[in-house]
């Protein structure tokens, strides 16, 4: 069996500021909406926003109705700066923790984004993982980049 894992490394710079980009990850209607890939609906089944926290979610494949689901605990929270965390799938085929660490940094026109992924099981190939995250993050842009002022 091949132990060994993969690293995924993306970067963005939304139009948004980091505090809106920091709650996109710790919200959990949020999550729901911007994290599943493409063709998945996503369900947080309980979240705690603290150090030694975390959620569990799921995906399920809007297609086939089959869904997996994960948990994520909170390592580190830095409001509107740093979350590290780590994910591990519930399939026991899907073995071992992978550390996900966010980086904001506030910019001239909204906010650079950092996401490192190591661990990621040999079974996954990276280029899915990256390929995930694309589509999650092209669903997070839309999701903070807007600015609707409340009317009433």
């Amino acid at each position: 069996m091949n132990n060994e894992t993969g690293t995924v490394r993306l970067h963005r710079v939304l139009r948004a500021p980091a505090k809106r980009v920091y709650k996109a990850f710790t919200d959990k209607s949020a999550l729901e909406r911007w994290l599943p890939p493409y063709g998945f609906t996503g369900t947080v089944h309980e979240i705690d926003v603290r150090v030694g926290g975390g959620y569990r979610m799921s995906f399920t494949n809007f297609g086939t109705g089959n869904s997996h689901s994960f948990r994520v605990e909170y390592l580190e929270l830095v409001p509107d700066q740093r979350i590290r965390h780590t994910d591990r799938f519930d399939d026991a085929s899907l073995p071992g923790e992978m550390l996900v660490t966010i980086e904001l940094k506030t910019v001239s026109c909204g906010t650079d984004i950092s996401i490192v992924q190591e661990g990621i099981p040999a079974e996954i190939p990276v280029e899915m993982c990256y390929l995930g995250w694309q589509e999650s993050l092209a669903q997070l842009t839309r999701l903070v980049e807007p600015e609707i002022p409340d009317h009433g």
